[in-house]
């Protein structure tokens, strides 16, 4: 029979479902043993988690995501979810006729995809992602770089690129600061920050700013003990082409070689941006996993093999553990 919780009730009938043997009940304890030398690590540490617009495309995806980032506040981390919305953004563009343009990865934003963008971002996403976090007695409070100037930016002006064609991004923002305490306020009140990336400009002019690099930013000045950039790529590849090229662990240093290289392409240019910013200015870790792994951020988090790709300033600070030998 299961034994009364602390509030004196009995535990759910689905863990004694669960429990029907010795040997699952040595796999709980054993997870929870192994789990606790991490839980006592990050407790009271902020960790940063972005997520693209495609997990949240799938309520089912999406629940599991929320749910991993969940577990992370209730064993006492620190944490700020940070997400995207292009997929959907693209999705209600064509359904209004309206085209979609990216260069190296970042999306041009006129007026009309500006709409969009406010559209998805805090009228969909944002409030869909609450209601998951609701239903999963998360207590999450969502904002955005607008609320109360958490994010102050500006417009980005026309660049030359390959210093000939001269491109406008439109209503794109460049961040200028980010009010850490706006965040910390939250943190400290036991809730759990879900941040859209759109801000405005000091005349009050929304603009739409990449996601990563709002992750990016939020990580450096909250002191952030990782940054975690969760996406459907299972991590940073040798090979775009195959996915059995996996970078276990790399430093900025090969970082910007595989951007130089070209082996970056499309979306992964702004995240190897954004990560470089991060680290920096102080962020330790930054991680690249996929949501498409089961309970890939948990993984990430409490054991040592890991799932995707980290990324530090120098290898040679890597623990024998995080590079994946024996200790």
């Amino acid at each position: 029979q299961p034994h009364a919780g602390p509030d004196g009730r009995t535990a759910p009938n689905a863990w004694s479902k669960i429990l029907t043997s010795k040997r699952d009940r040595a796999i709980v304890v054993s997870a929870l043993k192994h789990a606790a030398p991490y839980i006592r690590l990050f407790k009271g540490k902020v960790f940063v988690i972005k997520a693209g617009g495609e997990v949240f495309a799938d309520p089912v995806q999406a629940a599991a995501l929320v749910e991993q980032v969940g577990i992370l506040h209730q064993v006492g981390i620190r944490t700020v979810l940070i997400h995207g919305g292009g997929p959907q953004s693209t999705q209600l563009a064509t359904d209004l006729g309206l085209d979609t343009e990216f260069i190296e990865g970042r999306r041009v934003t006129n007026s009309d995809s500006l709409n969009v963008a406010a559209m998805i971002l805090n009228g969909q996403i944002n409030t869909r992602i609450l209601a998951t976090c609701r239903d999963l007695q998360i207590p999450a409070v969502g904002i955005s770089g607008v609320d109360a100037g958490l994010i102050r930016a500006h417009k980005r002006p026309p660049v030359k690129r390959d210093g000939k064609e001269t491109i406008d991004y439109g209503f794109v923002g460049d961040i200028d600061s980010v009010d850490a305490d706006i965040l910390r306020k939250q943190l400290d009140n036991g809730l759990m920050p879900v941040v859209s990336p759109l801000s405005c400009d000091e005349s009050g002019t929304l603009l739409n700013i990449n996601a990563d690099t709002v992750a990016a930013a939020i990580a450096a000045e909250l002191n952030a003990e990782k940054l975690i950039l969760v996406t459907g790529a299972t991590g940073i590849l040798e090979d775009i082409d195959d996915p059995g090229s996996l970078i276990s662990y790399i430093d900025r240093k090969r970082l910007k070689e595989l951007k130089d290289e070209g082996i970056l392409a499309d979306g992964m240019l702004p995240k190897a941006a954004a990560i470089d910013a991060a680290i920096a200015n102080g962020v330790q870790r930054v991680h690249v996993i996929s949501h498409k792994l089961a309970d890939s951020i948990l993984l990430e988090v409490f054991t040592n093999e890991g799932t995707g790709t980290l990324v530090v300033d120098d290898i040679a600070a890597l623990s024998p553990e995080e590079q994946g030998e024996e200790s």
